[in-house]
């Protein structure tokens, strides 16, 4: 946790020297990258890895613990930290981006935080370091300056601050008078004689509380933050804030209910219908946006809503879909804003419909592009497959014949506006505006949108260790 937050000061410190400054942020994402994965390491080996402050208030202390869960975001938003990073250097300076300090000093406090929420032992923990979460990111999302830039902050943080404080606390504060702890603990906190109209009203509570999640109809904020610039975009919904609230989501499931308990709960149907209905509705707005971040935005929407999906159907299957859905949508969705992002620097384009015949200037970026549609898709061969597929055995170990039907039913609409998209760019007679001038993105940016395509098809192929992992949290 402290690895990002403490290279902020050596950021700030050499701020009017580039190179040195995305050196720092490169050397620190690495530095992370290595910390991570020892930490992986020694968690496979079954050592139990825990740190607590002393009682803030009585019975509320800052615990850390890490569990398999946990251990599978942190790595997800550590590796993809780096490659973000070289990402941003490409697409900050390709498109001469203002302030490009504080956007590192920003995105280095919000990995630091994800990785306060990806190890937090206690829903108070978890609470701190969701906020500080929110609060860094919002000078990314109006990192423009612009009055539309301004409008959507507003609505960023209007939405995530006001479910945090009016459901989420709520909920949190509910939980604490009628279990009388905060600790996350396998197979859930609640006795088993509480009431299922308590914990009912408490899973409402969770659910529309974790605004991050992007269940609607809390979910505007998402598309408002689009005006961000697009490694922000990348941050949003790979990296760090949707993620956040998706794994919230699991993790309250699974270590506060606990699946037994969700399992008997009436209103854990509802919420699960709630967010079948968001995967649709989602992908049918998505459909009619001609412009590309707006469509994937929607597509987010849509996407997050399988994972909640995998977590209220409290089965095994439900969830260790879920979980390994966090991994597979955050390299499938990352590559297709990377190639978004370079499709704005280089060629100026901003709308689907002028992107006709793009693919003969563009063919490394489209490429990819196609790749990721296949993971969002869940088609062979990208890793979205998988979870995809696990998701499907979950409704269907439940008999959620509903769900099934919804979760067939989006893949179909996911062909259906992303596909199209790659497809006319390679095969479209017309020819772009201008298509001389265009060429290929920065070389920092190609890099990474093609290093996360090809993670997409290595998930396809080497999925048993992000399966082991997920099966672990049960």
């Amino acid at each position: 946790m402290l690895v990002p937050a403490l290279a902020v000061f050596p950021i700030l410190a050499v701020g009017r020297y580039p190179n040195i400054r995305e050196a720092v942020t490169i050397t620190a994402s690495l530095f992370l990258i290595y910390l991570v994965s020892s930490l992986y390491t020694i968690l496979q080996s079954g050592t139990i890895i825990a740190l607590s402050s002393s009682d803030l208030m009585p019975g509320l202390a800052l615990s850390f613990k890490i569990e398999p869960l946990g251990m599978l975001f942190s790595l997800v938003a550590g590796y993809l930290w780096l490659v973000t990073t070289v990402y941003s250097i490409g697409y900050m300076r390709g498109h001469d981006e203002d302030n490009q300090t504080r956007f590192y000093v920003c995105f280095a406090i919000a990995i630091s935080s994800v990785m306060g929420i990806a190890y937090a032992g206690n829903l108070f923990t978890l609470f701190i370091f969701y906020e500080i979460l929110t609060l860094s990111t919002y000078p990314l999302v109006t990192h423009a300056g612009t009055e539309k830039a301004k409008q959507g902050g507003r609505v960023y943080l209007g939405v995530l601050l006001s479910t945090s404080v009016l459901f989420l606390l709520l909920a949190i504060i509910g939980t604490w008078l009628t279990a009388g702890t905060l600790e996350f603990t396998p197979g859930g906190v609640f006795r088993q004689e509480t009431s299922t109209m308590v914990t009912g009203a408490l899973l409402v509570l969770f659910i529309f509380g974790i605004g991050k999640a992007a269940i609607m109809p809390f979910h505007r904020w998402l598309p408002a933050a689009m005006v961000a610039p697009t490694p922000v975009s990348a941050l949003l919904h790979a990296v760090a804030v949707v993620k956040a609230g998706v794994f919230t989501v699991l993790k309250v499931c699974v270590y506060i209910f606990g699946l037994d308990l969700l399992g008997r709960l009436p209103t854990a149907n509802i919420m699960l219908y709630l967010a079948a209905a968001t995967v649709l509705l989602a992908s049918l707005v998505a459909m009619r946006q001609d412009n590309l971040k707006a469509r994937l935005a929607y597509s987010t929407v849509s996407q997050l809503g399988y994972i909640t999906i995998g977590a209220l159907l409290a089965t095994s299957a439900g969830i260790v879909g879920g979980s390994m859905h966090i991994a597979m949508h955050a390299f499938g969705k990352i590559t297709l804003f990377f190639c978004a992002g370079a499709i704005m620097v280089a060629a100026h384009k901003t709308e689907i419909s002028e992107m006709r015949g793009l693919g003969r200037r563009m063919p490394i970026t489209m490429t990819a592009f196609f790749i990721g549609s296949l993971s969002i898709i869940g088609l062979p061969p990208a890793g979205g497959t998988w979870s995809k597929w696990m998701l499907m055995t979950g409704a269907l170990d439940t008999g959620q014949w509903v769900i099934m039907a919804v979760l067939m039913l989006s893949s179909l609409l996911n062909i259906a506006y992303l596909l199209p998209i790659p497809l006319r760019a390679f095969f479209s007679k017309e020819t772009p505006a201008n298509p001389v001038t265009i060429k290929e993105a920065p070389l920092p940016s190609l890099i990474a949108l093609s290093f996360t395509a090809i993670c997409c098809i290595v998930l396809f192929f080497l999925t048993q260790p992000l399966y082991e992992l997920a099966l672990a949290i049960l």
